[in-house]
């Protein structure tokens, strides 16, 4: 059994009841995890000269944990044979060393402010079931949720390797009641309509998909200085100087993978595995498979970084260096107060799974996305929790009070997945999951991101002036020009050049032909050869276009035959009405270039909203792919023909007139001769 750690203190927290179902004393379950309090959400103010000495402590605290989970885990038969072992053994020596921890950080403020009260009633944890998943319905519109199975975690995958009791390739889960079919689910998305002052615009940076295999399991905002402070594995993408003793001045000097150079912000997200047996570079690492997070590394299909307004007021500026998490990573033990994972499919992304990885239909990719935090308090660019100087707006858009509203970023990610095989514990078709603390079981739930501000000022204050004016901008976001007077930015063909197609008059016409030759023409093939871009999603999954490099610009419209898409439901994306779109309001352009653009909406070639939208869509995305194509203007796979374009009717309907033409010349001609010879 491969050892699990826990995430730093400081990366989560909610200070709720945990939404699982906790064992009493002396009971032990085979799929156990160990519930400890977070302590960082509790410590809501710590002098900033303390702060060093208490991050390290935090840290601490979750090695004292992983070490606990790891002991839990080897010793689950004995733990079944005894009762009371692991509270003799494992439990009641963790609550000694935490108290011990916790009474050092107690020490460590109170030596420059005032000692923090009741931090030693955190001490105690408890062994809980690790098979209750948290929150359950969480954000699902009660949809149902066929196949999950408890009983489906002891069984072997098809690697050959067991799962433990938890499940998952290194037996610390997923399970497969941690996924739930997307088809299930019912659209459960509203997005608040803008108002009087609103922001309406947008700005989008382009960054990658981490092609080049940026990885570390530090944690810079929640650990620094701390190595595998976060104990799983990050993609990175923006800036690439990102690790746990990087300054801020390391930060500003390093480079970027963004388009736009004056864009050097850090964004990062734990990495997607497949649980197939693949021992990664990371294998017997701390962060990866020795704690617990086994499985192939997943690159991104595709990656798109969106700044979008409010829909009350207009934004300000994000402050330099300004620090953000979003979502909880400890949220399976602590509850789902802070928790603010979305998980769905390219083609249904008006339904949003919380607490459960989708099952998407072939044809369609698995998404998850971030709606960080929009709203700022004006004066820090971090807190002691990582949480307080930052808030989320209420469900009508407003920030609370002394608090403004500052471009709320919405990351994206696309992965080319196939939905895993529950029935045979993924032996078919593998198990996915974000890697996660130990004791956290890869559960959906604790998906989280976190972002550091580096754009230049003048580049911040372009976005700014971009999303307060309602345009549509920065790289790849195609040009910004302003939307109609009251409408939100949309998906507007004109905004990026059309693929190159053939124009009618280069076709060398037939009546052009000399009189003396015989009428050929037929043999010529008309101007419309296909407009399509020669390179595209032919054969590709609804609502993505991760795999072209120019972004899906001058898309054409595709036929209903070409796309192997989901069938549409009832509340499905092709039948959604307008405003029930994802809450992300420029993201949610999964389809940001399949521009089959009817009535705003993003459509793909079988009339289905690919993007989730309905025809309210907000657009600009910046789209980033995996290294294949490397033309910007050529996507890289073979596109079908246009609609109506290189048809054999339209051949016909173009060559008959000229045909008809060139026989009325030849007898013409021939008129002539013999009226000359007359």
């Amino acid at each position: 059994m491969a050892a699990n750690v826990y995430a730093s203190a400081t990366d989560g927290g909610s200070g709720g009841d945990s939404a699982a179902t906790r064992s009493g004393a002396g009971v032990r379950t085979a799929g156990a995890t160990i519930d400890c309090p977070d302590v960082g959400s509790k410590l809501t103010s710590v002098p900033e000269q303390a702060r060093g000495e208490v991050d390290k402590e935090l840290a601490l605290l979750d090695e004292q944990i992983a070490k606990a989970y790891q002991q839990l885990s080897e010793s689950a038969q004995r733990t079944q044979q005894d009762p009371g072992f692991a509270d003799n053994a494992i439990v009641s020596p963790l609550k000694e060393k935490r108290g011990a921890t916790l009474e050092r950080i107690a020490i460590a403020i109170d030596r420059v402010g005032d000692r923090p009260e009741g931090l030693e009633a955190l001490a105690a944890c408890t062994v809980e079931d690790g098979n209750q998943a948290t929150a359950q319905g969480e954000g699902q519109d009660g949809g149902g949720q066929p196949g999950e199975e408890q009983g489906q975690a002891g069984q072997e995958q098809g690697n050959g390797q067991g799962q433990g009791a938890n499940g998952g390739q290194a037996g610390n889960g997923p399970v497969a009641a941690d996924f739930a079919d997307i088809k299930s689910i019912q659209p459960n998305v509203n997005d608040p309509r803008p108002q009087g002052d609103a922001s309406r615009g947008s700005f989008a940076t382009s960054c990658g998909v981490n092609e080049n295999g940026l990885f570390n399991s530090d944690n810079i905002i929640a650990a620094p200085g701390v190595t595998n402070g976060a104990h799983h594995f990050h993609d990175y993408v923006g800036n690439q100087g990102n690790n746990a003793f990087a300054s801020d001045q390391d930060l500003a000097d390093a480079e970027t993978s963004c388009d736009d150079q004056g864009d050097k912000s850090s964004y990062y997200w734990p990495v997607v595995r497949l649980q197939n047996g693949t021992q990664e570079k990371d294998a017997d690492k701390p962060g990866g498979g020795i704690e617990g997070n086994a499985g192939e590394i997943v690159t991104p299909k595709q990656v798109t970084l969106t700044f979008v307004g409010n829909p009350r007021e207009k934004v300000t500026a994000m402050p330099r260096l300004l620090r953000i998490i979003t979502g909880d990573a400890k949220s399976f033990v602590n509850g789902p107060a802070n928790a603010n994972a979305s998980w769905s499919c390219t083609g249904f992304e008006d339904r949003q799974l919380k607490d459960k990885y989708p099952l998407c239909p072939q044809g369609s990719d698995v998404v998850r996305t971030f709606e960080f935090q929009s709203c700022w308090d004006g004066r820090n660019i971090d807190s002691a929790n990582h949480r307080t100087h930052v808030a989320f707006a209420d469900a009508a858009g407003n920030c609370p009070s002394g608090f403004r509203p500052i471009p709320q970023l919405v990351q994206r990610i696309v992965y080319d997945i196939d939905a895993p095989s529950l029935n045979d514990g993924g032996r078919t078709t593998p198990l996915f999951a974000v890697d996660s603390f130990p004791e956290q079981l890869h559960k959906p739930v604790t998906d989280h991101g976190d972002f550091i501000n580096i754009f230049d000022e003048k580049l911040m204050g372009e976005m700014v002036d971009c999303i307060n004016d309602g345009r549509r901008c920065g790289a790849g976001a195609g040009g910004g020009q302003d939307p109609a007077p009251g409408e939100e930015p949309q998906e507007e063909p004109t905004k990026t050049p059309e693929a190159p197609q053939e124009e009618p008059t280069k076709t060398p016409e037939v009546p052009q032909e000399e009189p003396t030759k015989a009428p050929e023409a037929p043999q010529e093939q008309p101007t419309k050869t296909p407009g399509a871009p020669q390179g595209g999603n032919a054969g590709g999954k609804p609502g993505d276009q991760g795999d072209r490099g120019d972004e899906g610009k001058g898309q054409a419209p595709k036929p209903p035959a070409d796309k192997p898409a989901p069938e549409p439901e009832p509340g499905d994306a092709s039948t959604t009405p307008a405003g029930a779109g994802p809450a992300v309001k420029a993201t949610a352009s999964a389809d940001g270039g399949k521009a089959g653009e009817q009535d705003g909406g993003s459509k793909d070639g079988a009339g289905d909203d690919t993007d989730g939208l309905g025809q309210s869509q907000a657009v600009g995305t910046a789209t980033s792919s995996p290294p294949t194509p490397p033309t910007p203007s050529a996507p890289s796979r073979t596109e079908p023909q246009a609609v109506g374009e290189g048809g054999l009717a339209d051949t016909g309907a173009q060559l008959w007139p000229a045909a008809a033409g060139a026989v009325l010349v030849i007898a013409g001609f021939v008129v002539l001769r013999r009226v000359r010879r007359g």
